[in-house]
């Protein structure tokens, strides 16, 4: 499957040349990122209408990130040679045979461009991956100054800034890390988007992976019985390895680091698959243990199944819960895993596997009990949408099924192919999305610390108004909902809230400081539209 593949690879070494002395003129602050200011000026030159132009950036920047790298401003300059002869700009024509011997496009006044661009002898070595912006982020404050941020680069890079100046002083103040999600890292920003898969054992997990990648991953393995017995996140590498989860866990360019809470119990059953492949350039990969039946099963883990799952959810772009037709019932463990989930609900996908092992009729059969069970336990108004196919290197069993059924396999497995596709192009949405849903949390999360702290009293009686405030923490929240108007649907869990603040002496809690929500709030009402809104389409 190929995903967002570039053509520079099928681009000769003359206009590979070429394209980087034009990628070295366009790009005005030499910083190896083409920001829209600068394309607009550029793309000019090729005298294509604004409507073209603006597929040709959309096409082009498909991971939206406000930029074009060297990569993707050869892509561009292609796309608008092939424009320029007529064809019909679409994001299929990037991955034709058309652009494999497409010349340079026509473009007006650029050699006299050239010439002026030699006399500041710039070097022509380029940064393939890019350098920055110029935006403005507003301080918090009765006089709302402006801090410049001659650094911001790129969509995700104004996200770390913003992370560490306004929403990391208040999620350290009150404990967010302690109690909520560990602190973020430069690699919980940079990693590439995840995809985690879930279900119980011998339900063709790691088949899946095999048939998306068409081979399998070191360390893999397949069979009826519980196969893989631990999580392993199969990424992109140079060479084929497997890491240990303890090494992986503390490597700082790995977004792995707030696996370390759940102790080495875990991380003995953690491990990264690495691999050269073009798929993992832009999606990880993340395989779990099968989730089996019975209470004893959960027992015998020597980690908490639900918790990691929980925690990987969190960071992944999308979830797959992949069913097998002789295996339609859902455990006890793989109820509480499913309910874990709750929060991400958008990310959720269901997937049939083996469909074409059963007839037409059994078929029916299968899927109105796989609803019937999801029902039970996804409790959402809306249905879920469930994939049916056979997922692996065979070629579909029709004996059963007939051309009918062959036909519905080839168009779920196409639909779900290209929900996989999507992922790059929406991982930078998806990481704006995240931000925001983390930045309301933690401003709950100091509202309700700072409550708790507000009514404990100054001398005598701690330790039973403690446990009141625990045994009352519903009213409290309430309370809170009233006071700050706050939707309901954003406080934790009562439960497990309380369950948590049992380990602590809540008067060594803070009190919220005005002017940290107001820095949160500035952000997210001002500095992040700002920052989307340099970095959108620039022909929009």
């Amino acid at each position: 499957m190929d995903i967002g593949s570039a053509p520079i690879n099928r681009c000769s070494k003359e206009h590979l040349k070429v394209y980087q002395d034009w990628f070295v003129c366009a790009d005005s602050d030499g910083d190896g990122r083409l920001t829209g200011a600068d394309a607009t000026k550029f793309f000019g030159m090729s005298n294509l209408s604004r409507q073209d132009l603006k597929q040709v950036w959309g096409i082009a920047d498909s991971k939206r990130q406000g930029f074009l790298s060297f990569k993707e401003f050869v892509t561009a300059m292609q796309l608008i040679s092939l424009a320029q002869a007529g064809h019909a700009l679409s994001s299929d024509l990037v991955n034709s045979d058309n652009v494999e011997d497409v010349n340079p496009p026509a473009m007006e006044g650029l050699d006299i461009l050239l010439h002026k661009n030699k006399r500041h002898s710039r070097s022509s070595d380029v940064d393939w991956n890019g350098g920055s912006s110029q935006i403005e982020i507003s301080a918090s404050g009765r006089h709302s100054k402006k801090i410049p941020l001659k650094t911001v680069t790129s969509i995700v890079d104004g996200l770390k800034k913003l992370y560490i100046q306004k929403l990391k002083p208040l999620e350290s103040m009150h404990r967010f890390n302690e109690f909520v999600s560990p602190t973020l890292t430069n690699s919980d920003f940079d990693a590439k988007p995840m995809v985690m898969l879930l279900g119980q054992y011998s339900t063709g997990k790691t088949t899946f992976i095999k048939h998306l990648l068409r081979s399998g991953y070191p360390g893999a393995h397949i069979g009826p019985e519980p196969t893989t017995d631990r999580f392993v996140a199969v990424m992109n590498g140079t060479d084929e390895r497997s890491v240990p989860g303890n090494t992986v866990a503390v490597q700082a360019d790995m977004p792995f680091n707030g696996l370390t809470s759940f102790g080495s119990a875990f991380l003995s059953k953690f491990q990264c698959s690495q691999m050269a492949h073009p798929l993992l350039e832009h999606i990880t990969f993340i395989d779990t243990p099968g989730v089996l039946s019975g209470e004893k099963q959960r027992t015998q883990r020597s980690y908490d199944f639900t918790g990691v799952t929980s925690w990987f959810a969190a960071k992944c772009d999308l979830i797959l819960l992949l069913f097998d037709p002789h295996k339609l019932d859902i455990s006890d463990e793989f109820k509480r895993v499913i309910s874990s989930l709750r929060g991400h609900d958008d990310k959720i996908r269901v997937v049939l596997n083996k469909a074409d092992q059963v007839d037409t009729q059994q078929l029916m059969r299968v899927y109105g009990a796989l609803m019937w069970s999801l029902g039970k336990v996804l409790n959402t108004p809306e249905v879920m949408r469930v994939y049916i196919g056979s997922f692996n290197d065979k070629p579909i069993n029709a004996t059963d099924d007939g051309p009918l059924g062959a036909v519905l396999f080839e168009k779920e497995q196409d639909d779900l192919l290209n929900d996989l596709k999507d992922i790059p192009k929406k991982a930078c949405d998806r990481r704006i999305n995240e931000f925001v849903k983390r930045a309301r949390a933690a401003k709950i999360h100091a509202y309700i610390m700072s409550q708790l702290k507000k009514e404990m009293p100054s001398w005598i009686g701690k330790a039973k108004a403690q446990q009141r405030l625990i045994d009352n923490l519903d009213q409290l929240f309430e309370k809170i909902q009233r006071e700050h108007h706050l939707p309901p649907g954003d406080f934790p869990n009562v439960d497990s809230f309380r369950q948590a603040l049992n380990g602590y002496n809540i008067d060594r809690f803070e009190r919220v400081k005005s002017r940290m929500i107001q820095a949160v709030d500035d952000m997210l009402a001002y500095d992040i539209p700002n920052l989307l809104k340099t970095f959108r389409n620039p022909y929009e």
